[in-house]
């Protein structure tokens, strides 16, 4: 009396099987599985549906691969290929800080916080005088608007200066199209939000295309904010980098997305020149729209990638910047970085073959 039958007892722990599976689902889910929710999807995924030319949500990639904890913090800044966001202020949903309706283009889906929480780690920002302070800006013609203002930089160097404080092996590459004017407006902003403390100088940035210094000695002398910005005039007068003394770049916007082609921004030297050494690669269309952004992250961002390593004279992009990052059906702009990162870190597909620690050797 009271005894369990074998029937009875396979049945209870199939239903432990089941629970536990139900609980631990998502950690095993992989890339490309079907989903309802990005609760059902595993670390570093999401829940995402490709429409129209992928059917129905799957679970796809939504945070970067880590180089530095996956093989090594011991090479140079620019042996590392980092994921950029293009206007990467410009955020569908902020809300207008003007008081006035936004009228103009939104090319992020996430806060900058959530961005850099996800492996983004360069950010271009569009940075203007306005109201008498200095604003992250979608504009034209040098002039912000309280139409096409996003929201002063102040907000957003705190939320940068916020995740370098909580991660201290951590760089961060701030691209600013700049159109500040007023005297040492940006360098006041950069005070203003700590970020000052945390300053790459340009004394150190290598010229005539030398290496930069290893990541982990600028880890260690927590210099670990690098700026460039794109008015000439302000490496003197406020020491901040003039990004085409140190960086070549493609085209942006349609050109920049013709298959087969990858040339020179007019205002960068052309990409094979080696006195720059940095590669930055655009991949993002003139207009930004969220479903291509999908189509073009799943199916043509890594042919684009290779295209560009011929054109730079055989050299891998260190930054890739995109819209809409985290829209794929699969791998998408992630799987494009680690590519990058496993060409530049060991000469690997992809980094995950890298062993850690090496260098040099492909372990797949």
């Amino acid at each position: 009396m009271g005894g369990v039958s074998t029937a009875a007892a396979a049945a209870a722990a199939a239903l432990v099987v089941l629970v536990v599976a139900g609980l631990l689902g998502p950690a095993t889910a992989n890339v490309g599985d079907k989903c309802s929710t990005s609760a059902d999807c595993g670390a570093g995924q999401w829940c995402f549906d490709c429409d129209p030319e992928f059917k129905g949500s799957h679970c796809v990639r939504s945070a970067a691969t880590n180089p530095f904890k996956l093989v090594n913090s011991s090479l140079p800044f620019n042996k590392y290929a980092y994921l950029t966001t293009h206007n990467s202020f410009a955020i569908v949903g902020e809300p207008s800080h003007t008081g006035i309706p936004r009228i103009t283009f939104d090319n992020q889906e996430d806060t900058v916080t959530d961005q850099l929480n996800n492996g983004v780690r360069a950010l271009m920002l569009d940075t203007y005088d306005f109201k008498g302070d200095v604003w992250l800006c979608h504009s034209s013609g040098g002039k912000c608007n309280d139409f096409t203002a996003f929201e002063p930089a102040l907000d957003t160097f705190k939320e940068i200066e916020a995740f370098l404080a909580a991660n201290p092996s951590e760089i961060v590459t701030l691209i600013l199209e700049d159109y500040v004017n007023a005297p040492n407006g940006l360098t006041n902003v950069f005070n203003a939000s700590g970020l000052q403390k945390y300053w790459f100088p340009v004394s150190k940035m290598p010229q005539n295309g030398q290496d930069w210094p290893l990541v982990s000695d600028m880890v260690t002398s927590n210099q670990r904010l690098v700026v460039f910005t794109s008015m000439r005039s302000k490496q003197a007068t406020e020491g901040i980098a003039y990004q085409w003394n140190f960086m070549v770049e493609n085209n942006y916007g349609d050109d920049g997305m013709d298959a087969g082609k990858c040339s020179n921004r007019a205002e960068s030297a052309p990409l094979n020149d080696k006195t720059k050494s940095l590669v930055l690669m655009n991949y993002f269309p003139s207009v930004p729209v969220k479903l291509t952004a999908c189509l073009q992250h799943s199916n043509s961002v890594s042919d684009m990638v290779n295209t560009c390593y011929g054109a730079a004279g055989n050299r891998w992009a260190n930054f890739l910047a995109v819209d809409y990052y985290k829209r794929s059906d699969g791998g998408g702009v992630f799987q494009s970085t680690d590519l990058l990162n496993g060409k530049l870190l060991c000469g690997c597909q992809d980094v995950n073959a890298c062993p850690k620690g090496s260098t040099v050797v492909c372990s797949a």
